[in-house]
Formats: C-alpha cells, sequence, structure tokens
C-alpha cells in the first residue's frame, strides 16, 4: 500500500504481515490504546465505588463487606474474557451469525415471560438463571439488534431511500424486540434500544423526514405507555415534583439530589459518603452516580463525565475511520449505546431526568450488563484494528 493512498470503504484490510505505514499504525495503536485506557478507568472505578457503596448493605445482608464487591469482580473476569475473544474474531464475521443471535435472543426474552421460567425481582420478570448467577436477555438484546440493523442497513445501502427495504424491516424487529422487553416491564432498556437503533438510521442516511415520523411516533408511544401505567405515571410526578410525595415515589430523587449536594466540590472522602447507609436505595447499581458525587465531590462526578466524553470521541474517531460501511455503523451504534445510557443513569441521579432503571455502563454493580458491554467493547476493539488509511 502506497503512503498516504486512499483505500475504498468496503476495501478489505491487508492480510496479515502486510507490511503498514507507521503513520496507519500510529493511529490504530492510537485509538486501539486509547480506548483500552478508558475502559480500565471505568472498570476500575467501578469496582472501587461498587465496593464503597455496597459495603454497609452487604454487611447487613450476608454478614461480609465483600459480596457485592466480589460477585462483581468474578463477572469482570468473565467480561474480560469475552472481551479477549470478541477482539480476535474479526468483526466482519459478526454478519454471517446476526440472523440466529437476533432469533436466539429473541427466545430468551419470550422465555423470561414464561412463570417458573423467567426469575422475578420486585415485580418485575426480566432474568434467567438461578442463584446469583442470573442473565438479563434484555442486556444481550441491545447487541443482537445493534448487529443485526447495521448488517441490514449495509446490505441496502444502495437502497436506503426504499422504506419497505430500509426502515420497515428495522422497525419490525425493533417492535418485536420492544414488545417482549415491555411485557417485563422494562421501558428504560427499550429506550436505549430505539436510541441505537435511530443513530444507526441516521447515521446509515435515512431521509431525515422519515426519521422525524419515526421520532415523533416513538415519543408519542413512549407518553402513552407512562401516562396508561400507574407506577410509570407516579415516576413521572415524582420527578417534576419529588416534594409532592417526598417518602414514597419522590424519595429516591430528593435522597440522591441530598447526596450529590452533600458532597460538594471535594467530596466527603471515598468510602465516607452518608447516602449508603440505607438512606438512598440501589445505591450501588442505579445510583451509583450519587455515590460518586458525594463521596468524590463536584471534582471527581465531572471527571468520570469526562471519561465517557472521551470514550464518544474516541468511539466516533473510530466509526470515521472504519474500513467499510458494517464498521462504522457497529461503532457508531456502540458508541451511542453507552454514551446515551451513560446520559440516563447520570440525568437520573442528578434530577434532570426521571428514574428508568438504567445502570451506569462498566460502573454499577450487574453482572449481564458488564459482560455484554465488554463484548462489545472487543468488538469496537476489534473495528479500532482494522482503521482504513485517511490522505
Amino acid at each position: 500500500m502506497t503512503r498516504g493512498k486512499l483505500v475504498p470503504v468496503g476495501a478489505a484490510p491487508p492480510a496479515e504481515g502486510t507490511a503498514l505505514s507507521p503513520r496507519k499504525r500510529g493511529r490504530r495503536t492510537g485509538d486501539f490504546l486509547a480506548l483500552g485506557a478508558l475502559l480500565i478507568t471505568l472498570n476500575l472505578t467501578g469496582l472501587v465505588m461498587v465496593l464503597s457503596a455496597s459495603g454497609v448493605t452487604s454487611l447487613d445482608d450476608t454478614g461480609s463487606p465483600w459480596s457485592q464487591f466480589t460477585k462483581q469482580l468474578i463477572w469482570l473476569g468473565i467480561g474480560t474474557v469475552a472481551l479477549m475473544v470478541s477482539v480476535r474474531v474479526d468483526y466482519r464475521s459478526w454478519r454471517k451469525v446476526t440472523g440466529p443471535f437476533l432469533v436466539g435472543t429473541i427466545a430468551l426474552l419470550a422465555l423470561v415471560l414464561v412463570p417458573g421460567v423467567g426469575v422475578e425481582v420486585n415485580g418485575a420478570s426480566r432474568w434467567l438463571g438461578w442463584g446469583q448467577f442470573r442473565l438479563q436477555p434484555a442486556e444481550l438484546a441491545k447487541l443482537a439488534v445493534l448487529l443485526f440493523v447495521a448488517d441490514l442497513l449495509t446490505r441496502r445501502a444502495h437502497r436506503i431511500n426504499e422504506s419497505q427495504l430500509s426502515l420497515r424491516p428495522v422497525m419490525v424487529v425493533f417492535c418485536i424486540v420492544a414488545g417482549l422487553i415491555m411485557l417485563q416491564p422494562n421501558l428504560g432498556t427499550t429506550m436505549l434500544i430505539f436510541a441505537i437503533v435511530f443513530a444507526l438510521l441516521f447515521v446509515a442516511g435515512v431521509p431525515a423526514w422519515r426519521l422525524g415520523l419515526v421520532l415523533t411516533g416513538a415519543t408519542a408511544a413512549a407518553g402513552l405507555l407512562l401516562w396508561l401505567t400507574p407506577f410509570r405515571r407516579r415516576r413521572l410526578f415524582a420527578f417534576t415534583d419529588p416534594w409532592a410525595d417526598p417518602l414514597n415515589t419522590g424519595y429516591q430523587p430528593l435522597q440522591s439530589q441530598v447526596g450529590l449536594a452533600n458532597g460538594g466540590v471535594y467530596g466527603t472522602g471515598l468510602g465516607a459518603g452518608r447516602s449508603k447507609y440505607g438512606f438512598l436505595p440501589e445505591a450501588h447499581t442505579d445510583f451509583i452516580f450519587t455515590v460518586i458525587g458525594e463521596e468524590l465531590g463536584l471534582i471527581g462526578a465531572c471527571v468520570l463525565v469526562a471519561v465517557f466524553i472521551a470514550f464518544a470521541v474516541v468511539g466516533a474517531r473510530i466509526a470515521m475511520r472504519a474500513p467499510d460501511r458494517f464498521g462504522m455503523l457497529v461503532a457508531t451504534g456502540i458508541s451511542s449505546w453507552v454514551l446515551f445510557q451513560a446520559f440516563v443513569n447520570i440525568g437520573a441521579a442528578v434530577g434532570v431526568l426521571p428514574i428508568t432503571g438504567v445502570p451506569l455502563p462498566f460502573v454499577s454493580f450487574g453482572g449481564s450488563s458488564l459482560v455484554v458491554n465488554m463484548m462489545a467493547m472487543g468488538i469496537l476493539l476489534n473495528i479500532a484494528r482494522h482503521e482504513r488509511e485517511a490522505p
């Protein structure tokens, strides 16, 4: 390959052993290492903060302050294996299994709803498995839908303006998956999958007026679901006025804001927060950002936000330098996934968005979320290894 020569989008990367220009090697290495460093930072932050946020409740529940931390460490080990496997698999190989992967995931989503099979927690049936080792198929659905839509929009790139061949099948698949997830019920994950699909449709070049119709319809449907479901309506009212019911529906939002306020600029110190002492439910999962803000202060919270922004920037660079359309769409979807999920979680913690139960990627306690996220990161890292040459 001649130095500085353009490689057409869609062209295969050089075979193993082919000499690469120093410029190209540097670009690949730079994005690969940057993403790896950000990933290590987020996971280490998650381990430390899960230990801090769960130590008190773990001691009360199991007699050991290490129980939740140990589980998270085990899941991180499993996730690391998933990352190491997926980073070594050429990302284009996923195109061969997008259909079976999606069908299998849909089957798992349906299985969750079978009485006696799905594991019910707090009135929601979202898990399969036994004991502490459970799989949440909705987390797997994020990756399955992402890969299927990216593959479809790649194969039909030349007919992207024909709604019956591009937009319509994508929305049919989304509606099937969303319907099963909503039966669990799980509005937060449904919204996240919609955000991933919408980002892929936008980047793929679907006409803006059609995207506008999709967004309008989705917004109307979400609003209807919020209004017609009593517990969601109560959450919405708690978001708009938490003081209307401070000891019930407004309790979590208010306690989260109290915890953040206690942290001030510099924080109370790692491990010295008070919210986790039973005042803030789900402190180590949905509201771990509150514990970070309380113990590490505004500075620590802003640093974490900056890490997610940096992740989005690196993800965008990888997408723009991907060697083909499929790689570009997959990188876009994964980057949008992590960024939007972080935005929703942090927004709920600080009180600018309603509570949806969406965990903070790589930081909140949770096995299925962490393992699937790590698997997706392996795919993104693999795309970074195959970046095309720029002028």
